[in-house]
């Protein structure tokens, strides 16, 4: 892979980043009038229709080289599946996170997916992970650990459990996805959206969800569209030359975006250890990195 196209990569894994940084703070402002489900549903339904309006236009206007990469074929329907159940899962669990913890927080747990990608794609797909990478793993698990311990009541906190779990469901299906990554990105995110925002739907109108009023619906559809539908067509164009690891550790800087932005919507008070945590989730961020090789 030459230089520019390395370069290039990095930079869309970037973008794919900070795209997605701004789902948890916004995500948290809607939830006081969206149920954490519905949430869930309408953030991958919205990066469905994005991305199938995005899709038809490129069509209308004949424009066959906007497509990149191959069509969908039957061997790939395991791994579509896997991820569309996953990515049910995952943002179900996320919003229920969300709706118990701080958005500083839970933006800074995402990270936590970095370990559940890259030791899954060690695992089970025979990805190398250096030392370096190990020893930045070991410092984000113990960033999360700080930040999903309730002092008060001396374990950890369900919220931050709920979004641990998460990143577990986003680090398996970001491997699933790895599998897919030649295939046209603006496909892969229709499937995810329309797939798993169709599954979280269901669940939430099961569990007696309400439709929220329309400016609510617009509003979390168009955050859908871009933190997820935009964010994931970039991610896995990324992964295509960098691989699920190393796209998941330049992906790594949205948490840090997100408890940013939180802090400046939300000014909560920063408890010590959440510096802490901060300052080893950057060391860790660092460590994993991918060094020039």
């Amino acid at each position: 892979m030459g230089v520019g196209r390395a370069g290039r990569s990095v930079a869309v894994a970037l973008a794919a980043a900070a795209l997605y940084a701004l789902s948890t703070p916004f995500s948290k402002v809607l939830l006081a009038d969206i149920a954490p489900n519905m949430m869930a549903a309408l953030l991958y339904l919205g990066a469905g229709a994005g991305m199938t309006v995005l899709a038809f236009a490129r069509a209308m206007r004949g424009d066959k080289a906007g497509a990149q990469g191959r069509p969908l074929e039957r061997a790939d329907i395991p791994y579509a599946a896997s991820m569309v159940a996953l990515d049910i899962a995952a943002p179900l669990l996320l919003m229920a996170g969300l709706s118990r913890s701080s958005a500083e927080s839970v933006s800074l747990l995402n990270n936590f997916e970095i370990v559940a990608t890259a030791l899954i794609a060690r695992l089970a797909f025979g990805e190398r992970v250096a030392a370096r990478t190990a020893a930045g793993i070991g410092a984000i698990t113990l960033a999360c650990v700080l930040l999903s311990w309730d002092a008060g009541a001396w374990g950890f906190s369900a919220g931050s459990l709920l979004t641990l779990a998460a990143c577990v469901c986003w680090g398996i299906e970001n491997n699933c996805t790895n599998r897919l990554s030649d295939c046209d990105p603006a496909h892969i995110v229709i499937i995810k959206g329309w797939g798993s925002g169709a599954g979280a739907l269901i669940v939430a109108l099961g569990a007696g969800d309400t439709m929220p009023a329309f400016v609510d619906v617009g509003l979390a559809l168009l955050l859908g569209f871009v933190a997820y539908g935009l964010s994931i067509a970039c991610y896995v164009r990324a992964q295509r030359d960098l691989g699920a690891a190393r796209t998941s550790a330049f992906y790594a800087v949205n948490p840090f975006i997100g408890s940013a932005l939180a802090f400046v919507l939300f000014r909560t008070p920063l408890a010590p250890s959440f510096i802490i945590a901060l300052i080893l989730m950057l060391l860790g961020t660092w460590l994993v990195a991918p060094r020039g090789d």
